[in-house]
């Protein structure tokens, strides 16, 4: 049994799923539309008792029923909110008068070293499944955003913090996703219709010019190669008149392009060889020492190298 305590918008928490996946029923409860849920097969809570593996939603813990189910040992589960304003007010803690010395020194170009380290890391995680590690590199990146937002809430010119931070997703996320929160969207089928719509949104939210407008020429080369091309697929751009050329800048744009349109991140496949080079070096370190040999000539590699 569960008790999911919701806001008063119909959005569950995370936690709420492998509960709703699994129970015989799920109620409605105080504060709750069962109209509203549409996505969620909810029902009116009928007085007389549950049985079985049941969830309440509901906006309010301390409803009868709600008590009802946590007596008997049910579990809690809430929209997440607290921790976020606490990670907040721990930012602005270490910003002010009495704080650290090193963050207060800190602006938004001595932090960019960190926030691509701090992603770096975050990719190790998820191409090694290290869930534990995953968790821990969420936050530090959560840690630049919040920040960059202290950083902003004290300029003097044009002050903005981590709640117009927030408002502005949330009016983004909304505005692209007519199709959730407007009443539908024809033009959106399923997940490819759907970036596709993206970027159309985007391109007029942001009166882009250019097909390849707010494209991150920052990023790395690989990726930029794929992402250009994706850009000017979208906007009928034929692939003969991609760089053309033996060098090998023009080789590589080619090969990250062609990848990219046809359905490939060639930055990951990348990554994913490179990851795999470097376990298959330390392999062969290894077993080189295991061996005794600690300087490896061509053959050595040859011969230790995994088959």
């Amino acid at each position: 049994m569960t008790v999911v305590v919701v806001g008063a918008a119909p959005v569950l928490p995370a936690a709420a799923l492998p509960a709703l996946r699994g129970a015989a029923a799920v109620y409605a409860g105080e504060g709750v539309d069962a109209a509203q849920w549409s996505a969620v097969p909810v029902s009116e809570y009928v007085p007389g008792g549950v049985v079985g593996e049941v969830v309440l939603i509901t906006t309010n813990p301390d409803e009868p029923v709600a008590r009802e189910l946590v007596a008997a040992g049910a579990a809690v589960v809430r929209t997440p909110g607290v921790p976020l304003v606490e990670a907040a007010a721990v930012m602005d803690r270490l910003r002010s008068p009495g704080g650290c010395p090193w963050d207060a020194e800190q602006d938004h170009k001595s932090l960019r070293q960190y926030l691509v380290e701090e992603t770096y890391e975050l990719l190790d995680a998820i191409e090694d499944g290290d869930r534990a590690a995953l968790r821990e590199e969420l936050g530090d990146v959560l840690l630049q955003v919040l920040f960059h937002a202290r950083i902003a809430a004290e300029d003097a010119r044009e002050p903005f913090g981590i709640d117009e931070v927030a408002g502005d997703l949330v009016a983004k996320l909304v505005g692209r996703h007519p199709h959730v929160f407007e009443g539908g969207d024809p033009a959106v089928r399923d997940a490819t219709s759907q970036q596709h719509r993206w970027e159309e949104l985007k391109q007029v939210e942001k009166r882009r010019e250019s097909s390849v407008d707010g494209v991150a020429m920052g990023q790395p080369a690989v990726a930029l190669a794929g992402k250009l091309a994706q850009r000017v697929a979208r906007a009928g751009f034929p692939v003969e008149l991609l760089p053309d050329g033996d060098d090998v800048g023009a080789t590589l744009f080619v090969v990250a392009a062609l990848a990219k349109l046809g359905g490939d991140d060639p930055e990951t496949e990348l990554r994913v060889v490179a990851r795999r080079f470097e376990a298959d070096v330390r392999a062969a370190e290894k077993a080189a020492r295991a061996a005794g040999v600690e300087r490896l000539t061509a053959q050595d590699w040859r011969e230790y190298w995994p088959r």
